[in-house]
């Protein structure tokens, strides 16, 4: 990956352990393929007192042969340190140097015991200097494990702890070409989301089906196996996961629906979500009237735009591709494309709903659903009004009946503001424009509004 972008308040953290004048310890940690090695190297690009070390899977030795190598370009007289960790770190620290440990989870798998030497050095001895030791790791399961949790030996010593995130919808659009239109924004960031590694690995310069076709359903393709691969580093025994990720990118969203479609029984559906949750590969979705803790109408949904076309369109149907070759695209993928960016769509419409009401202080924003019942957007403000919208992300006009279907929906939520006051406004998101009758409609009436693709990705 080549370009970096965004993360300012990581960085002004980063940099602010280094000025320190006591001694830190900071965590990085998130899923693969977020940049979190690129936002140390950018974080360190004007000192000269770091030891940068990316560790790979091999022995322990090869390890600190290889950390010592990469250390004495900055530190010339660490060869002469006993080569074990605690030695070395130990003279590190005294040093007041910056440590990065890169991928430490392989260190951990190499020797088991190296958190419990950093803990003993930091208890011991670290804290009396102003050293700055990072840790940084891509298995989210095993980082929790080694950091963050009450059993680790290192839990509670962190001073810093930075969780990475995909980027955002405006940052994600560094990496698109400053022609595309509000359309292609939208389709780009429904398939590949914000994460850097795959908006900066593909040549987005090309035709949106050239690139989904030799990057994505080429079995030669720069992201064919890149889901594969994600869920192969974090789970050892991934076949029921991948059977619960495809039965969520085909609509089985509650845990009933998902236990029946891979056959399972539905008490034992939760170990498996639960687990798919804590490495942020699905969320969890409730009403918004309602609490998550509490609700029983939860929905399962794929955080990852990619992930979830791989799992809808790729996963299984490898042959197919290959048998139809440049005809792929346009006969499988290209006529449900719409329908699938839909879902992220309905998201940036969320998102940019601030923006579109700036004279409203938003408490919450989300979705509403209850039996036939569905509204895409709601939005409750703090003067008490409850922003309902719908979003067609079509090829035809937006017409009359989605304003009458809106309101409908809208009536059925049962919501209490904090103010006496209650209101409803009504927000239509639309891809391909509106017709006649919902123009005049929102030209006569103050409660209704009629945004199009520029104003979503303008605000979101």
């Amino acid at each position: 990956m080549n370009q970096f972008v965004n993360r300012e308040d990581e960085l002004s953290r980063l940099r602010g352990c280094y000025k320190s004048d006591d001694a830190e310890m900071v965590v990085v940690f998130g899923r693969r393929r977020l940049g979190k090695t690129q936002l140390v190297q950018h974080s360190l690009s004007d000192r000269d007192d770091a030891v940068v070390y990316q560790a790979t899977e091999t022995t322990s030795q090869i390890q600190l042969d290889e950390f010592v190598d990469v250390a004495s370009e900055n530190f010339p007289r660490i060869t002469q340190i006993k080569q074990n960790w605690e030695a070395l770190l130990g003279y590190l620290g005294d040093q007041d140097g910056i440590v990065v440990l890169d991928e430490f989870p392989y260190l951990i798998d190499a020797d088991e015991s190296l958190p419990s030497v950093i803990q003993r050095l930091w208890d011991q001895r670290l804290q009396n200097t102003s050293g700055t030791f990072v840790l940084v790791g891509s298995s989210i399961s095993m980082m929790e494990e080694a950091t963050l949790l009450g059993s680790s030996p290192l839990y509670g010593r962190f001073t810093e702890r930075l969780d990475l995130r995909p980027l955002d919808f405006a940052a994600a659009q560094e990496f698109v070409p400053d022609e595309y239109s509000p359309e292609e924004r939208i389709f780009t960031w429904g398939i590949f989301g914000g994460v850097p590694y795959y908006l900066d690995g593909v040549d987005l310069g090309r035709d949106l089906g050239r690139v989904l076709t030799e990057e994505v359903l080429s079995q030669k393709g720069y992201l064919h196996n890149e889901p594969e691969y994600v869920l192969r580093t974090e789970l050892t025994d991934p076949n029921r996961y991948f059977a619960i990720l495809t039965a969520i990118a085909a609509g089985k969203t509650t845990s009933n629906e998902i236990a029946q479609a891979i056959g399972i029984d539905g008490k034992q559906i939760s170990t498996y979500t639960q687990k798919l949750e804590r490495l942020r590969l699905i969320e969890r979705e409730v009403p918004i009237t309602e609490e998550k803790a509490k609700s029983r109408r939860g929905r399962y949904r794929i955080l990852d735009p990619l992930f979830r076309f791989w799992f809808r369109f790729v996963y299984g149907k490898e042959d197919r591709y290959e048998r139809l070759g440049e005809n792929a695209y346009g006969a499988v993928i290209e006529p449900e494309l719409p329908d699938f960016v839909s879902h992220e769509f309905e998201r940036l419409c969320q998102d940019a709903l601030p923006g579109l009401y700036p004279a409203e202080t938003f408490l919450d924003i989300g979705r509403w659903w209850y039996k036939e019942h569905e509204v895409d957007v709601v939005g409750f403000t703090t003067d008490g009004t409850m922003v309902a919208g719908e979003c067609k992300f079509t090829n035809a006009p937006l017409d009359y009946g989605a304003l009458a279907s809106l309101e409908d929906h809208a009536a059925e939520i049962r919501w209490t503001p904090d103010t006496d006051e209650r209101s409803i406004e009504y927000a239509l998101f639309t891809r391909n424009g509106a017709t006649q009758s919902v123009r005049e409609a929102v030209s006569e009436r103050d409660d209704v509004q009629l945004f199009e693709l520029g104003d979503v990705t303008e605000h979101a």
